[in-house]
């Protein structure tokens, strides 16, 4: 179908749904952001829809049908072989279908939408029933993955050797099929959801009998070739359709993939929560060796039994840091085994024994049992963010998925894995293994070349050898992810061409017109077509030339021209690293990504917005065009550059960094929002308005200019700051003092000294009571609101000007009180300036709060009476730099009992949450996290806001509630109470 029928399909199909009130988006933005899943593929969608009800999908899919208009249905988009993607209209389910329903304990019951996030349907089982029921599959994408998708994929996880897969824990399915019928697939056949669809019931009447007409002129084939391994995903699961399974229905379309029919609805079966569980972690020389020790493992009847390699430890290491890796044994490949019991001294025991009964086979290098729950978490993060972190080696190379997911029976485990990795170094590819070694299942990430001629002759060569490799092991091509665009083409290596012919039968019952997902385990696409990297260049780094001397200064040979720092590469920023983990779309644990939470829109995610700006390559300046495009700005409108990315993302994408320099180039030599100069050039406009503190102070108040302000940009809701009188500012500076031999320097920050000079000498005296010698820094500017404005090159001569200050010859620390600012030198300088010299002053600097907590460590000691209760806020800049446990720990060793963290931005992040178009979801943001927590935490609570705009976000808040620097807090000449405080008008 050419393009401008597939346009005018998509007008016919939006005009014969627009009663209904649903929306079909053919802009080119939301194109890009659905083009891709976390796949090798990439297939540009003509729309997305967004349907709301089962009834919104029959009405899409009807359409459809008729319009000739082929349709993919799609979760969380976070699939590993090219199932989420399609030519047609994407369904994205993921928005509004979420409804969980009532849950049956007795039955151990519940239905829900396709769209519910797994982590979400576990939280909620378990809350409601106290903690008694929980949901058991729990794929390392369980964070983003729905129930739908997930159904689709037939998803496991790491206790699969347990619970099964998703097909063990599917009752029924309510599904739309390829001409909008409304049908319930269950054990025993298909039925109408509602009996006066007299399309449904005949619709349903007609599966029902060409099912079972299939499955039983078939008997022979299916019993031999399917269900013969735990992990059998690849193909269509027939074998649910035997007389000795039920004939089963519902979960014969679990691993179809969108196939069939669009599944809108599901009831789920409920497990026993376990009462507790332990964790073994075995150590071993490599991973074929571990893999040896598999059986005697399993007869143990463990709950889970996960593998992975040195190299996801190392790479785990390399960007968590030490501490994340310390809790291992000795060894270059592990297995996490895990026992559920009733108390934690049995699951111990039950380790301990499993430990004598390996020990006979004298494989085990080093074990170690561990039960405190943060130790145990720590050791699972390790493995379940494996295949994120594995996806770019520490060199910066990527990896890519395409061969990820194979399995075998487990007493065959150890030689595929030793033929699969000889066929790997035959390949001069490198291996990120891991896996649920327990059920025979193999991830793998190969750091294919998918760019060149050359290199895809050598992904296809080396996948068509796998597959014959695995079959001839008795496996599986896919043991988890499904076949998709990566592996359905292979089907007729693993099958016969009976087995195939029942497939094809079998989709054709379902979809006569193959309209679902074409191009999927049926009449495949060939899996090296529509590669993402299909002759896209190599992203390069920056260039990092030294500018000639300007005179005399020493800061000339710092500053460097924009030319010189422009990408060698034609993409923006990083965000060709995204490879579509989709951890950006999680609503619960760590910061990323914040406007997502709010909105629930792809276009909000960190995902979203990479996938926008990977396009701009592919443009070529003819549909995007940079900050220019509204594609473009509406993708990046609601980021709040608050850099959790940098850190959150498994692959290290930095959308705020992207944004500043998009907004940059735009704006060069143009009139900027007034914004980029109230906001954006605050530290020029301070020394001012703190010499006029009373003058300024009124004049926020007054309503008149609050107006204008609006009107300009900035917002009349959002309250302002109250500016500190220059002679207290000074004061403060003087107090903390200017010692030229201090160990520690004290950087009073421009916000800190405007807004809370307080601060500067309640920190000081802290530091000094660790028994340092303290003095302050003199005056400079990080640029950090120039960086988020997009004016790049006012940042970069702020940075060059601090570097040349600070870098004085000494290794001392640089003490931070505002914690962007501590972030922008740290991770700004080197990158916009360059050099030795701020590579120098970076490594010195360090926020008040990890220099506190290093204090501690050191055996010092608060002498300021620990509060009783806290909320913690960590600046979203922190915690992308620094990490966000240093406070935590700080209240802990204080001796603080109860502490309620806020694990997520708090809506301000510097300029945003002060422009007035950017204030309502400001605080929709601030409702994720700061809120519950300041409300959990009671009134009495100290709150810890280190940084200023989060502090700002309390007061937003409530007005009656005051929150602290960390250094206040400490100092024991502060008094800690309430300060009574009215909100501005």
């Amino acid at each position: 179908m050419v393009v401008s029928e597939l346009a005018s399909n998509i007008s016919a199909l939006r005009s014969e749904v627009a009663h209904a009130g649903i929306k079909i988006d053919d802009s080119e933005r939301r194109r890009s952001e659905y083009s891709f899943d976390a796949s090798n593929y990439r297939v540009k969608p003509t729309a997305v829809a967004f349907p709301r009800t089962a009834k919104e999908v029959s009405l899409l899919v009807r359409a459809c049908s008729r319009l000739g208009i082929v349709v993919t249905s799609r979760g969380g988009g976070t699939s590993m072989a090219g199932n989420a993607v399609g030519s047609g209209l994407v369904l994205d389910l993921s928005r509004w279908m979420q409804d969980i329903g009532e849950i049956d304990e007795e039955a151990r019951t519940v239905w829900v939408d396709a769209g519910v996030v797994l982590g979400e349907l576990r939280s909620h089982v378990q809350r409601q029933t106290q903690g008694r029921l929980t949901f058991a599959p729990d794929p390392s994408s369980l964070t983003r993955a729905t129930v739908g998708g997930s159904i689709g994929n037939d998803a496991c996880g790491n206790h699969s050797v347990a619970y099964g897969r998703m097909t063990h824990h599917v009752l029924e399915v309510d599904v739309v099929t390829s001409d909008g019928a409304y049908v319930r697939a269950s054990r025993g056949g298909v039925r109408a959801v509602d009996s006066a669809d007299l399309h449904s019931v005949q619709r349903a009447s007609e599966l029902t009998d060409q099912l079972k007409d299939l499955i039983q002129h078939n008997l022979a084939s299916v019993r031999l070739e399917l269900e013969t391994i735990p992990r059998q995903v690849s193909g269509y699961h027939l074998g649910q359709l035997l007389p000795e399974h039920g004939f089963d229905v519902a979960r014969a379309l679990a691993g179809s993939e969108g196939t069939c029919a669009v599944i809108v609805r599901a009831k789920v079966e409920l497990v026993a929560k376990p009462a507790a569980t332990a964790l073994l972690c075995l150590g071993y020389a490599n991973t074929v060796e571990s893999a040896r020790d598999i059986i005697p493992i399993l007869e143990t009847s463990p709950s889970a039994i996960e593998g992975l390699d040195a190299l996801i430890v190392d790479i785990m290491r390399h960007r968590r840091g030490e501490e994340s890796v310390n809790s291992l044994p000795d060894g270059s490949a592990f297995l996490m085994v895990e026992f559920s019991a009733e108390s934690l001294e049995e699951a111990a025991a039950r380790c301990a024994e499993l430990v004598e009964t390996v020990q006979q086979s004298g494989r085990v290098l080093d074990h170690a049992i561990v039960v405190d729950p943060v130790e145990r978490g720590k050791l699972w993060r390790i493995r379940e963010d494996g295949a994120g972190l594995s996806s770019r080696r520490i060199d910066g190379k990527q990896t890519w998925p395409g061969w990820e997911d194979s399995a075998v029976a487990p007493e065959n485990l150890a030689d595929y894995l030793e033929e699969l990795l000889a066929l790997v170094e035959a390949y001069d590819y490198t291996a990120y293994t891991y896996g649920h070694f327990g059920a025979g299942c193999v991830h793998m990430r190969l750091d294919y070349d998918l760019r060149t001629d050359e290199g895809r002759l050598a992904f296809e060569s080396f996948t068509r050898r796998a597959a014959r490799l695995v079959v001839q092991h008795g496996g599986s091509l896919s043991g988890e992810h499904g076949d998709g665009r990566a592996r359905s083409e292979l089907l007729d290596v693993m099958y016969s061409p009976e087995i195939v012919s029942v497939f094809r039968a079998f989709k054709h019952a379902w979809d006569p017109e193959g309209l679902l997902n074409p191009g999927i385990i049926v009449d495949p696409v060939p899996f090296t077509d529509a590669l993402a990297l299909d002759s896209m260049p190599m992203p390069a780094p920056i260039a990092l030339h030294r500018n000639e001397m300007v005179g005399s200064t020493r800061l000339g040979s710092i500053i460097r021209t924009r030319a010189q720092v422009e990408l060698e590469s034609p993409f923006v920023g990083n965000a060709h690293a995204c490879i579509g983990v989709g951890r950006c779309r999680s609503t619960t644990g760590g910061f990323m990504c914040p406007s997502y939470r709010a909105t629930k829109d792809e276009k909000d995610s960190t995902r979203g917005r990479a996938r926008v700006l990977q396009e701009l390559v592919r443009s070529n300046g003819n549909s995007l065009q940079g900050w220019k495009s509204p594609e473009v700005r509406d993708a990046l409108d609601l980021c709040l550059s608050c850099k959790a990315c940098s850190s959150d993302c498994p692959t290290g994408v930095d959308i705020a960094e992207a944004k500043s320099q998009l907004i940059d180039d735009h704006y060069r030599g143009r009139l900027r929002p007034f914004t980029h100069y109230s906001i954006g050039w605050l530290p020029r406009w301070l020394p001012l308005l703190t010499r006029m503190s009373s003058l300024a102070n009124t004049a926020t108040k007054l309503r008149p200019l609050r107006r204008v302000g609006e009107w300009l940009g900035v917002s009349a809701r959002r309250r302002l700051p109250a500016f500190g009188k220059a002679t207290t500012i000074r004061a403060s500076v003087r107090e903390a003092g200017f010692v030229d031999d201090a160990e520690v320097l004290i950087f009073a920050d421009s916000f800190t000294k405007a807004f809370r000079p307080e601060v500067i000498p309640a920190a000081a005296r802290v530091l000094r009571s660790s028994g340092k010698s303290v003095g302050c820094t003199p005056d400079a500017c990080c640029g950090l609101t120039w960086i988020s404005t997009g004016q790049r090159d006012g940042a970069r001569h702020r940075l060059a000007k601090l570097i040349e200050k600070f870098d004085d010859g000494t290794d001392r620390d640089i003490v931070v009180l505002e914690p962007s600012c501590a972030a922008a030198i740290r991770d700004e300088a080197p990158k916009l300036v360059g050099g030795e010299a701020s590579a120098r002053v970076a490594k010195r600097v360090k926020s008040f709060a990890v220099a506190v907590d290093q204090a501690i460590t050191g055996g010092w000691a608060p002498a300021a009476p620990a509060p009783q209760a806290a909320v913690l806020q960590t600046h979203c800049h922190e915690h992308a730099v620094f990490g966000s446990g240093a406070q935590k720990r700080i209240l802990e060793a204080w001796g603080t009992p109860e502490i309620t963290v806020s694990s997520s931005c708090c809506g301000v992040a510097g300029n945003f949450g002060f422009e007035a178009e950017h204030f309502d979801v400001s605080m929709k943001v601030a409702e994720h996290s700061i809120v519950p927590a300041l409300n959990a935490g009671g009134v009495e609570a100290l709150v810890l806001t280190d940084g200023f705009s989060c502090a700002m976000q309390v007061g937003q808040i409530d007005a009656n509630r005051e929150s602290l620097h960390l250094a206040l807090a400490l100092d024991p000449g502060v008094e800690l109470h309430q300060k009574d405080s009215s909100p501005q008008t």
